[in-house]
């Protein structure tokens, strides 16, 4: 129809500019970025600013809120999807070992774990998300996610579920962002050294880094030590609803991380992830020829309705063009009543760490609360 508006807008560009310079810290924007919590949205936020321009730390909120104790930033939480980078560093490590090749496929390394009809899935599309494995079929609610925050998933249990589905498109063609990837890459890791993921993981990244603060949980639904309580926001008949200002919450601190497995249960500190960032950037975790695809966006469209939107996810990673054309790269995360993100630029120049109990981590679309961090943590100082 003419002048009807089009259900597919045109491709997003922001131009990124070489000569872009990041600015001294902004510390009224971040300070405004976390003011006023506990809120609607949070209960509690730790940020973590560093870099070569100056560095900056802050905290907001309450640590529960039965006693309403100060947050700290001194606290563990759960990052979500930023357990994807670590996960991404240890299979690049084995390919500069030589023991994986990113063209190598998952039929040769991992027999039968994809239906036979499956094209060849490639390591390297696992990693950049190019691969075409479907998600498994699951309830999207909070109530199911809720009645099964206890059950425990195994990895195999996940992937078969997942390919019960037909691959979503041929392989290296398009990008959809799944936990899929990398639980096959988890598995993996645990095929060719012969060693389960959490050690590896632990013993390739967080013990040399000095991330002392930092686990992978396993089947534990606890967080071990100093934390905060993280809440999901319900309606009010909603089972051990609890009230919260105007609204109602439950407890989602004690949860399975099970069914995200190698894509999201690293329980960690900003410390320790500002450690890692500095680490990896330096090509201290990941040999330096190995780490050009976590620094590389495919060039591919987005596996979606309009299928005209550029990737933008690299491996392991995101690469995010900010306003003034300064690009930066990392990781956001999401657990019910958690929301992390790691990010900087590629020269270290900015680092930005920070924990989120958000009320609605896992809502669909942008975050506001955390996406306002990680603008003030770019952002001009005020005039």
């Amino acid at each position: 129809q003419l002048g009807a508006s089009s259900p597919c807008p045109p491709p997003a560009v922001v131009r990124p500019d070489p000569d872009a310079a990041i600015p001294p810290i902004n510390s009224a924007a971040l300070e405004q970025a976390i003011a006023g919590l506990p809120a609607a949205d949070a209960t509690a936020a730790i940020v973590r600013v560093g870099g070569s321009k100056g560095s900056w730390s802050g905290v907001s909120g309450v640590a529960d809120l039965a006693t309403l104790r100060k947050a700290s930033a001194h606290v563990r939480f759960r990052a979500g999807s930023v357990t994807k980078m670590f996960t991404t560093a240890v299979v690049l490590q084995l390919v500069a070992e030589g023991r994986i090749s990113l063209a190598g496929t998952v039929q040769d390394y991992l027999p039968g774990l994809l239906p036979a009809s499956y094209p060849e899935v490639r390591v390297g599309q696992l990693l950049n998300h190019t691969s075409g494995l479907p998600a498994p079929t699951l309830p999207g609610t909070f109530e199911w996610a809720y009645r099964t925050r206890f059950k425990t998933w195994t990895p195999n249990e996940y992937v078969a579920l997942a390919v019960r589905n037909p691959i979503e498109f041929t392989p290296g063609t398009r990008q959809h962002y799944l936990n899929t990837n990398t639980f096959v890459a988890g598995l993996l890791i645990e095929q060719v050294t012969g060693r389960s993921y959490e050690h590896e993981v632990t013993a390739r990244i967080l013990r040399p880094v000095g991330m002392r603060d930092s686990y992978l949980p396993g089947t534990s639904p606890r967080i071990r030590g100093p934390h905060h309580k993280g809440y999901q926001s319900v309606p009010a008949g909603f089972d051990d609803a609890i009230p919260y200002g105007d609204s109602h919450v439950v407890d989602m601190t004690e949860t399975s991380v099970t069914s995200t497995w190698a894509s999201g249960d690293l329980i960690s500190t900003t410390a320790d992830l500002e450690k890692f960032v500095k680490a990896l950037f330096s090509g201290m975790v990941v040999p330096t020829a190995q780490l050009a695809p976590m620094f590389t966006v495919p060039d591919v469209t987005m596996y979606d309705e309009c299928g005209n939107q550029p990737a933008v996810y690299t491996s392991g990673m995101t690469r995010l063009v900010l306003p003034g054309g300064i690009v930066a790269y990392g990781k956001t995360g999401a657990r019910h009543g958690y929301a992390a993100g790691v990010g900087a630029t590629r020269d270290l120049s900015r680092t930005l760490v920070y924990s989120v109990n958000s009320t609605d981590a896992k809502a669909s679309g942008q975050n506001q609360r955390t996406l306002g961090i990680a603008v003030a943590a770019f952002a001009e100082p005020d005039a």
